[in-house]
């Protein structure tokens, strides 16, 4: 998948991701950036730069450009999605995150009463023809299109709780509306994939699967539920040469052989102090078969470890995975406003100067 890299003694952001993909040696380490809107404001204010292209540049770091249709269906209310799903926002004391708040089909008992009282939104209600043109303007960067998130969707329509009982009592509402959210996804990505004319680097593939110890669903559920439709988006993406960039917080550990089965090419976010997320025994056991994204800790280490154990985390994650050219370095989720801007910056200096 992709074309062979290019050898510059400087390369551009999407060279050295795709050398990190293909296991070959990149002029440096590849570094990624995610983080709230509270902490990016806070980390502007801090470095002076105007926005975040300026801090990207003045820090060496390949964020991603995402490829996105642009909506034209029927108009809907700033609350609401194409769904129908509502959200507010809800803070949490330093900022806030935009929560659901209302499930569309959370009283429907049977999926006939789903059909006969809900309109499924449609892929058509967007336009692509943009997304050609933009993928060339920015073909030097990582370019990531397509890519989705069924069950986090899908208790989004159903309600939080009452999505893990269908997985138990309701499973042919359960694949009914899978089926209908992959439907509609799979031609979206499609769409947009083509649409990027065969530039596109990355697609996403989600689905969190792990809490802080173990498994968010029983295996035999994620199983039976999840991986199927996952496998035939992760076909479509590899069929137009885009690389699966799989995203799974927590402890996922027992059901990784199964993601890497499928075809994953990278694994994001590696939150290494959850059960079983070990470095050394991902490296040894995936090693050959993924690349990793992420693995700086943001529930300790940045948020409230010094400098010096910043500086120590990424000299310690390049030498599991950076020295064998399987590392994208960046946060493990969005950083947080608690967490000081000095060591997120100490993250990326380390990453810049001490890792190639």
């Amino acid at each position: 998948m992709g074309a062979s890299v290019t050898r510059f003694s400087e390369m551009t952001p999407r060279e050295r991701w795709e050398a990190a993909l293909q296991r070959e040696k990149p002029d440096r380490l590849p570094m990624d950036y995610r983080a709230t809107d509270e902490f990016t404001e806070k980390l502007l204010r801090h470095t002076g730069c105007p926005d975040l292209d300026d801090f990207f540049r003045r820090f060496h770091i390949d964020r991603p450009y995402s490829l996105a249709p642009r909506y034209t269906g029927p108009d809907i209310a700033a609350d609401e999605d194409a769904f129908g799903c509502k959200f507010a926002y809800i803070g949490y004391g330093t900022g806030r995150y935009r929560e659901c708040v209302y499930n569309p089909l959370a009283r429907y008992g049977s999926v006939g009463e789903i059909e006969n009282a809900y309109v499924w939104p449609r892929a058509g209600d967007f336009d692509y023809s943009h997304i050609g043109g933009e993928a060339k303007r920015n073909a030097d960067k990582p370019l990531m299109a397509g890519g989705w998130e069924p069950f986090l969707l899908y208790k989004q329509l159903r309600g939080e709780e009452q999505g893990y009982i269908d997985l138990i009592e309701n499973p042919d509402i359960c694949r009914y509306i899978m089926g209908k959210i992959f439907d509609y996804n799979y031609e979206l990505t499609e769409r947009v994939l083509d649409a990027a004319g065969g530039l596109t680097l990355l697609s996403f593939c989600s689905e969190d699967l792990g809490a802080q110890t173990g498994l968010l669903y029983s295996p035999a559920h994620i199983r039976e539920y999840f991986l199927p439709l996952h496998q035939k988006m992760i076909d479509l993406q590899h069929a137009h040469g885009a690389y699966v960039l799989w995203h799974t917080d927590g402890a996922a550990r027992e059901i990784l052989p199964d993601l890497a089965g499928l075809g994953i090419d990278v694994l994001d976010p590696v939150q290494w102090r959850c059960n079983g997320m070990e470095r050394e025994a991902l490296m040894r056991d995936f090693g050959e078969r993924l690349a990793f994204h992420g693995s700086i800790d943001n529930q300790w280490t940045l948020p409230f470890g010094s400098v010096a154990d910043v500086r120590e985390e990424v000299l310690y994650n390049y030498e599991v995975f950076g020295k064998h050219n399987a590392y994208i370095m960046g946060p493990c989720h969005n950083i947080q406003p608690v967490g000081p801007v000095e060591n997120v910056i100490a993250m990326y200096e380390t990453g810049y100067n001490e890792c190639r």
